[in-house]
């Protein structure tokens, strides 16, 4: 079983101050909401883990475990991988499972602190898409969700008024020809809606795609080799105007500076980092 755990910030330190179970093994992504609930997503436990966040930082015991279900095609999806949880602009939450090969929906009934399923609960990606990460548009109810496997992004829309989502398009990450083992690891929108980013981890390149303002469909703009080897995770700077990528097996963060017109991106330093796969500011 994994665990969460909560530390004050200080201004250049991290103080302990609590720990409670995650409801399953390996967590490996967290979220939190205004209203102080955590989602928690362990990986081989296959379930996302509900707790909340009081405010003096600690936390309340495990509320709830939302277990998945089901498999998909690869030797990675025997069974269910849930990777990453995602509160909507609604409060609702997605699951994106890379084992099941499915996004979930459920919201949170503050009654009880469980979650309960949105029918249709899960939407199912294309074969071996292995779904890993996504993130929303800043101002269209627009979802574009990162897939691992199949080093592809794909944008999901609601179908009409419904509940029930839709794929509407699924693009490559990787170059044209490129034949060689690569798997994605993480995605970022620009806060204009403009231009859509998403890390490889076999070409080492920062895949970029504009965004049609009309109906939310990608053009790939081209690659930016992140300088280094196994882009883990990557973040956009406040004022957008840098992207920073954490490159995990060369040890080494670099800094690009993003063209706000065109969205390409052009190094501008780097620096040794043992091992890094987050970056957060």
């Amino acid at each position: 079983v994994g665990y969460v755990t909560s530390f004050e910030i200080k201004r250049d330190t991290l103080l302990f101050l609590d720990q409670k179970s995650s409801g399953g093994a390996h967590p490996c992504h967290i979220t939190t909401n205004s209203e102080g609930y955590v989602v928690v997503a362990n990986y081989t436990g296959g379930n996302m883990g509900l707790l909340q966040l009081e405010k003096n930082g600690l936390l309340s015991e495990l509320l709830d475990v939302q277990q998945h279900q089901g498999s998909g095609s690869t030797a990675r999806q025997e069974g269910p991988h849930a990777h990453s949880g995602w509160f909507t602009k609604e409060g609702d939450v997605i699951s994106v499972d890379l084992g099941t090969n499915q996004l979930w929906f459920s919201t949170i009934v503050p009654e009880e602190n469980k979650f309960a399923p949105i029918e249709p609960v899960t939407l199912t990606m294309e074969t071996g898409a292995g779904p890993r990460h996504l993130t929303f548009h800043p101002e269209q109810p627009w979802i574009y969700v990162l897939n691992e496997l199949s080093s592809s992004v794909s944008l999901v829309k609601r179908q009409g008024n419904s509940t029930a989502y839709e794929i509407v398009q699924t693009i490559s990450t990787l170059p044209e020809g490129f034949k060689e083992s690569n798997t994605c690891a993480d995605i970022h929108i620009s806060r204009d809606g403009k231009f859509l980013y998403a890390s490889n981890r076999g070409d080492d390149s920062i895949a970029m795609f504009s965004v049609d303002p009309s109906d939310g469909m990608l053009t790939l703009q081209g690659h930016e080799s992140t300088r280094g080897n196994t882009p883990r995770n990557f973040t956009l700077s406040p004022a957008d105007n840098l992207l920073l990528v954490a490159n995990q097996n060369s040890d080494n963060i670099v800094s690009f500076k993003r063209d706000e017109t065109t969205g390409l991106l052009t190094c501008v330093d780097q620096i040794e980092a043992p091992t890094p796969v987050c970056l957060l500011f």
